[in-house]
């Protein structure tokens, strides 16, 4: 069998990180028009990774926010009209005439007193990458030609030994390649134990040498030229031309070239303040363990040396020997200072460069497991009693570094100098929490980041402050203060997800004293004040998952229940296939087959007979008061005027014959611009109330022109393309109320034909135009005066495409062309100006019929969630849709062409690309059936505030693949599907006075819909995230009551007992404590509120290891089957006695609900068996009403009798460690941690017992395995704890499988991740399919969620093939090896060759749709099939499920 493996989601979390300035955008003397500094000022740029996801932030500083609480305030004020106007000191706050508000006496005060900040900092997500690598290590660092642009390069080393350095390119806006340096065939690399060692990438602080930790205690030493004085010493050397930043690379062997000492590196640094690359090492000369301290401890040794890049020595400055066995990372102090901190389990030592240590013990372990002499503490201090155990620590000023606990809180640790030595370290009591780390960077003097592998990754601002103290704090210890600013004044959302419910910032108090205190004395101090600025987040491992059938308003659908995070950051994580909606109301009055419009038009006020405007009132002008809706049937269509009336009912005003081909308000939100077909084309202009003021036929002479098939409006501008291609444009005159045709000669001949146009409103600023010196002149002063004077006002522009494929940008309301392309429609990845004149597009005869490449709908939008930018959104009639993003270019330095005046300064760079699977209908005759099935492409821009202080511009595109195209901050362009089979109609709809709502027609009829709260859009699955505060292990549904039964994790404290019962041991003294161990309790919740109805608490030393929903035999229903809740668990005793387990087996039952509470119904959990076993259950399930279930190496079937014990009827001597059970019908497949997999079948009728039709004879560490089916052939899907991916077949008639005792060993592809747990879900290809083909839906340990599917043997071929093209023709990020990636190296005599055949690569093959079309045609042509039938290929399979 074939499969596909894509991956769904990407690993979530942040491993590695670097802070730098890699665009341009963040240096300061950034001048491009339009830059960030339109939306705040750039300050740096995050790069972060985790496993193979690369992804790419800007950080902004913008002006904050106003509060919505200033806006409920300004609503209040508005029903009050005194003025509308804006007076002398007064701004318009945003692009949308939300309202002014008076910039000089505005005073922003937070609670307590404290003032709001006037600047928010966010992460703004650039761009991201699926790397053909796993990512072990990112470092900035400087290069030669860093001082001609002064921006920073990126080096990131990868798992299989390589080093690539990247720098950014303005030209693609995208990473490119410098180099990439590899040393996977260096001898290092062939250890035996090479695939289990982790390389570690540092980089020295003046970017001399960039170093990657290798296995047998080597170095990769990459060097970089500093300046071009080496470059040029280099050339002369070598004699030819050197254009590469660095020179060759080499591995240092430690042992032999530096010490002989240096055995078992743990971690190293280099130093700062040297004249050459110097490196702190520290390594374990002799292991150890907790056990063998009484024969080694102090077993950890430190060694500092110098790199001599040119000679090739290596002296040693420092060495200093017998540090505590448990040290497990350094860094190194600042030049003042000098030496390194040390961390070990638990203490910090301070360790200089004259081997002086100096030691901090946080508990009483230290004493005991140590011989190095210890500081008198104070009684406090030996109280403590902190573990940390993966934590990690930075520096924030020259003498405080901050220790981040695996729990998240922050303890302060000072260095104290008695004069220029240090004397001592001290720790001040915890002033936060954050989130739960695995790096911590310090970005230049007044940020920090923490990344986390488990939840969201947080950026931290550092402000040191001076503060006065009283009098009485004067004789306080020498410990660093801390302020944290509370967390509700700080205007962010982040805060609940990022805290939760039980990790709220503390107040600290040092010493007992309120650092906010009133001030007594003139004495100061200087304190850090921390504060949050903004998160990137995430989910973290996926433990276990779950389908459960999810209720979006009356709508059922399967939502994927993941328990994700750790710890405090646990809880679920609940993903949806579709963007996920509600529906509000049914509106059927109002139909809208053909199209819907909710528009806000202001209505006049009758006063004395007299009929006056009502005055703009600029904070309602947003709320909708009427739609038109317009059906083609009955012919030649009817529209549909409506209000909304006192009870909030739907109420039709007025019905006009046609069909509505587009509505707007105009004239300032004063009339309805009304384009419409009956018999012929009509734009009218409407009253408010729906009469009509003026009216234009669209007629040549008396002859009517042909029928309007689209209209874009852009008040007080209107273009209409009829169906033979045509255009009309038409201009308002706001002084008469009326409209007028507007002259075109400017584009060429009248009769020019177009596919496609729109208008676009640019409020963001990027779009500016250049103008030629002989354009120039008078008119070129009075543009940029009119710009001083309107910077505030918006400009306006019209997008056509012609035929032949030409997309020109004229400007408005003068028609000028500032930009012209040829390449659109091929779909390139950067579309710039060609600066062509304008193009030709005469009528050809006979008339040109639709092609298959042809644009067919274009559209300038805005999205995006805090700042929007404008997007360029092209859709062929093929059904490729591709977004562009905006980027301003500098201007021109050569003049522009004689034929043209202006150029628009801005380029198109492709971020997202959809293929849709359209049946193109051939062209027939326009009878009315036809027009009534036709079904509409467009793409309609919306705005929608689902929750207060929360803001989406986006695009909906309806037909019949119907979808949202969104953008978030931290998230980029996603496209999310509806959910619905067929759109006919959309519009965003305020008329019930809320902004996040939405009207659409679809299969179901005209609704009112919304989406569900709570919904985060950051991922490539909408997905809402359920914080409880502790992690999930195991969660399964119960389809009978639709709950969700999971269990829990916590820590609980460990005593080991002997066989009588006595304490082995117990603590001595108050800084000594019990060890921790994993413990569980089960909870039956409710998934909609998420509220636990009951559980079941285990013992302190139980924990769950497997659970699932079982069908088992019962005497108390009438089928004589039931559903039951069956827990394996093991009982941990202790290092000196055997581990034990148990199975239990509980019934949700439904009681009477407490009336209080005022549920309806409610559920509990009821024991009904446990049963004792001499081993762990580590995996059980159900089969044919049998309960299987492991107990240490035996496999058990059982039955449940009489509702109340578990009797055997057969059993199965297998592996050593059981860690996967799986059945279909009476086939078993089991997942042994050492003895691979055994494929079983139980015989149900006397004797029963399992037999063992084939098992592989190899030694594998299975974590999980599956049976895999399609088309009446099954595989065995395996995968282990390397992450590789093995597909096995059963077939006796094959002579190597030795009649079937053997399982064949088809494929090996290395997914690099182990995944735990996954879901078996159905595939149906067509809805008469009788048997689905199986489809597996797998969550992993970093996080991602991937897919497998079957490909069937044709499609397979094409799609091998087209894996080859794309590995040799596409360049890839980091110049990686897809093909190298995906291969399991032979490591044994079993097979030949590699196994690579048989499992396809998504993530490759995803590169294949965003190429453009004519790389496309160029792939397929070299492999003999065409372009469309790949693609369709591609779309069967890809698939969220």
């Amino acid at each position: 069998m074939q499969a596909l493996r894509q991956e769904i989601l990407p690993p979530s979390g942040v491993e590695f990180a670097a802070c730098l300035k890699l665009l341009p955008s963040t240096l300061p003397d950034s001048k491009l028009p339009g830059s960030s500094t339109s939306t705040g000022r750039a300050l740096f740029n995050v790069v972060v990774a985790r496993s193979n996801h690369l992804r790419i932030f800007e950080v902004r500083e913008e002006p904050a926010p106003i509060s919505s609480q200033k806006e409920d305030e300004k609503e209040r004020r508005a029903s009050v009209r005194k003025g509308t106007e804006a007076v002398e000191g007064e701004v318009e706050m945003d692009a949308s005439g939300e309202g002014f508000v008076n910039m000089g006496s505005i005073k922003t005060t937070g609670q307590h007193g404290v003032p709001e900040p006037q600047t928010v900092t966010r992460f703004y997500l650039v761009r991201e990458h699926r790397l053909h690598g796993i990512v072990t290590g990112i470092e900035a660092v400087r290069i030669v030609t860093s001082t001609e642009d002064n921006l920073d390069r990126l080096v990131v080393s990868f798992k299989d030994a390589k080093i690539a350095l990247l720098e950014w390119s303005e030209a693609v806006h995208d990473l490119i390649t410098v180099s990439l340096h590899t040393y996977e065939r260096a001898p290092q690399l062939s250890a035996i134990d090479a695939p289990l060692f982790r390389p570690e990438l540092r980089a020295d602080p003046l970017s001399r040498c960039a170093a990657l930790l290798l296995p047998k205690d080597s170095i990769a030493i990459l060097p970089f030229y500093q300046s071009q004085a080496e470059l040029d010493i280099m050339e002369q050397e070598l004699s030819q031309a050197r254009e590469v930043p660095y020179s060759p690379s080499f591995i240092l062997d430690l042992s032999a070239e530096v010490d002989d000492r240096i055995r078992n590196v743990i971690d190293f640094v280099f130093l700062p303040g040297f004249n050459n690359p110097t490196v702190a090492l520290l390594f374990q000369h002799t292991q150890t363990w907790t056990g063998r301290l009484q024969e080694y401890k102090d077993t950890v040794g430190l060694l500092i040396f110098t790199l001599d890049l040119v000679t090739h020595h290596y002296p040693v400055i420092t060495v200093v020997a017998s540090l505590p066995y448990d040290c497990f990372a350094l860094t190194a102090c600042s030049t003042s200072l000098g030496g390194v901190v040390v961390l070990a389990g638990n203490s910090i030592l301070y360790v200089d460069q004259a081997s002086r240590r100096i030691i901090l013990p946080l508990n009483g372990w230290p004493a005991r497991t140590s011989d190095m002499p210890m500081p008198s503490l104070t009684p406090d201090e030996q109280k403590r009693d902190l573990q940390i155990e993966g934590a990690r620590f930075t520096f924030v000023d020259e003498r405080t570094l901050y220790i981040f606990g695996k729990d998240g809180t922050v303890y302060p640790v000072e260095i104290v100098l008695d004069g220029k030595t240090v004397s001592r370290l001290s720790m001040a009591p915890p002033v936060a929490r954050t989130t739960i780390p695995a790096l911590v960077k310090r970005i230049g003097t007044d940020h920090l980041f923490i990344g986390s592998i488990v939840g969201p990754s947080v950026l931290l601002k550092t402000a040191h402050v001076e503060e006065e103290m009283a009098d009485d704090d004067e004789d306080m210890a020498p410990a660093p203060a801390t302020v944290v600013a509370p967390i509700d004044s700080m205007d962010l959302d982040e805060d609940e997800e990022l805290y939760g419910t039980s990790t709220a910032v503390e107040h600290p108090h040092v010493n007992g004293n309120a650092v906010n205190g009133v001030a007594a004395a003139t004495k100061k101090r200087t304190v850090v004040h921390l504060s949050l600025c903004d998160a990137i987040p995430a989910y973290g491992p996926i433990a276990d998952m779950t389908f459960a059938l999810a209720k979006n308003g009356d709508r059922f659908v399967p939502e994927l229940v993941a328990a994700t995070g750790y710890g405090a950051l646990g809880g679920f994580t609940l993903l949806q296939r579709d963007l996920p909606t509600r529906t509000k109301r049914k509106i059927h009055a109002i139909g809208g087959a053909r199209g819907m419009w909710s528009l806000p038009v202001r209505q006049p006020v009758k006063v004395n007979g007299s009929t006056f405007e009502r005055p703009a009132n600029p904070f309602h002008t947003d709320k909708d008061t009427l739609i038109i809706s317009t059906d083609a049937t009955p012919s030649p269509g009817l529209s549909r005027i409506a209000l909304r009336n006192s009870q909030g009912e739907i109420q039709i005003t007025t019905r006009i014959p046609g069909t509505t081909i587009g509505a707007a308000s105009f004239f300032h939100g004063t009339a309805i611009l009304h384009v419409m077909f009956n018999v012929a084309n009509v734009i009218r202009v409407l009253e408010p109330d729906g009469s009509e003021r003026q009216a234009i036929k669209d007629t040549d002479g008396d002859v009517p022109r042909p029928r309007v098939k689209f209209c874009s409006i852009c008040d007080p501008f209107i273009l209409i393309i009829r169906e033979d291609d045509s255009i009309g444009l038409f201009v308002g005159e706001i002084e008469r109320g009326k409209i007028r045709r507007k002259d075109m000669s400017p584009m060429g001949d009248k009769t020019s034909k177009y596919l496609a146009g729109c208008f676009f409103t640019d409020a963001s600023g990027l779009f500016q135009t250049y103008q030629s010196a002989e354009a120039s002149g008078t008119e070129g002063v009075t543009s940029t005066l009119q710009a001083a004077m309107d910077s505030g006002k918006k400009s306006q522009w019209l997008i056509l495409v012609r035929p032949q494929g030409v997309v020109e940008i004229w400007t408005l309301p003068k028609l000028v062309l500032a930009f012209s392309t040829t390449v659109a429609a091929s779909l390139e990845p950067v579309l710039s100006d060609s600066m062509d004149p304008v193009a030709l597009s005469l009528p050809q005869d006979p008339p040109r019929k639709p092609q298959e490449l042809d644009i067919e709908q274009i559209l300038i939008a805005p999205l995006g969630e805090s700042s929007p930018r404008p997007h360029l959104m092209v859709f062929m009639r093929s059904g490729l849709l591709a977004v562009y993003g905006v980027l301003p270019v500098s201007p021109p330095v050569d003049p522009l062409p004689n034929e043209r005046t202006t150029a628009l300064l801005v380029k198109f760079i492709k971020v997202a690309t959809r293929a849709f699977d359209i049946q193109v209908p051939e062209e027939q005759e326009k009878t009315v059936l036809a027009e009534v099935k036709k079904i509409s492409r467009h793409l309609v821009p919306f705005m929608s505030s689902p929750t207060p202080g929360q803001t989406f511009s986006g695009v909906f595109f309806t037909g019949d693949r119907p979808c949202w195209i969104l953008a978030t901050d931290k998230g980029g362009v996603k496209v999310f599907s509806s959910g619905h089979s067929v759109v006919h109609a959309f519009t965003a709809s305020s008329v019930w006075e809320s902004k996040g709502d939405f009207l659409l027609y679809s299969e179901e009829g005209p609704s009112l819909v919304e989406w569900i709260p709570d919904l985060q859009l950051d991922s490539h699955l909408p997905s809402r995230s359920v914080p409880r505060s502790r992690a999930y292990t195991n969660v399964v549904y119960d389809p009978n009551t639709s709950l969700i039964v999971a269990a829990s994790s916590r820590q609980s404290r460990f005593a080991s007992y002997d066989d009588d019962g006595n304490i082995v041991w117990e603590p001595d003294a108050p800084n000594v404590s019990f060890p921790y161990c994993d413990s569980s309790t089960l909870e039956l919740l409710m998934p909609d509120s998420w509220i636990t109805m009951d559980g079941y608490e285990f013992a302190q030393n139980e924990f769950v290891t497997c659970l699932d929903c079982v069908t088992l035999e019962s005497v108390s229903t009438e089928t004589g089957t039931k559903d039951f809740i069956a827990v394996g668990t093991t009982i941990n005793r202790g290092e000196d006695l055997a581990v034990k387990g148990a199975v239990y087996i509980f019934e949700i039952v439904e009681v009477v609900p407490d009336v209080s509470t005022g549920w309806k119904r409610w559920h509990q959990l009821k024991l009904r068996c446990r049963d004792d076993a001499k081993g762990p259950v580590t995996a059980l399930c159900g089969m044919d009403n049998y309960l299987v279930s492991s107990m240490g190496q035996k496999i058990f079937v059982r039955a449940f009798d009489l509702d109340e014990r578990l009797v055997g009827v057969a059993f199965l001597d297998v592996g050593v460690y059981v860690t996967s059970l799986r059945t279909v019908k009476n086939l078993l497949l089991i997942g042994d941690a050492v003895k691979s997999i055994w494929f079983v079948a139980f015989q149900q009728e006397d004797p029963y017992k399992l037999v063992i039709l084939g098992k592989d004879p190899h030694h594998v560490c299975v974590t999980s395995a599956d049976l895999f089916f399609a088309d009446s052939r099954v595989s065995l899907l395996v995968c282990d704890e390397d992450g590789v991916i093995r597909l096995y077949e059963y077939d006796p008639q094959d002579p190597e499988s030795r009649g079937g005792q053997h399982l064949l060993r088809r494929t090996e592809f290395h997914g690099q991740t182990e995944y735990r747990t996954s879901a078996l879900i159905a595939r149906r290809r067509t809805k008469d399919t009788d048997i689905p083909q199986s489809k597996l839906i797998c969550g992993s340990t970093d996080g991602s969620l991937s897919s497998f599917t079957y490909v069937d043997e044709s499609a397979f071929k094409r799609l091998h093939l087209l894996q080859g093209q794309l590995t040799r023709n596409v360049q890839h990020v980091a110049g990686l090896n897809p093909k190298a990636f995906r291969l399991v190296i032979v490591r044994n005599d079993f097979v030949s060759k590699p196994l690579s055949k048989g499992i396809l690569d998504g993530n490759l093959l995803s590169t294949f749709e965003d190429l453009s079309i004519s790389r496309q045609h160029e792939m397929t042509r070299q492999i003999g099939t065409e372009r469309g039938t790949v693609l369709k290929d591609w779309l069967s399979l890809n698939g969220t499920w």
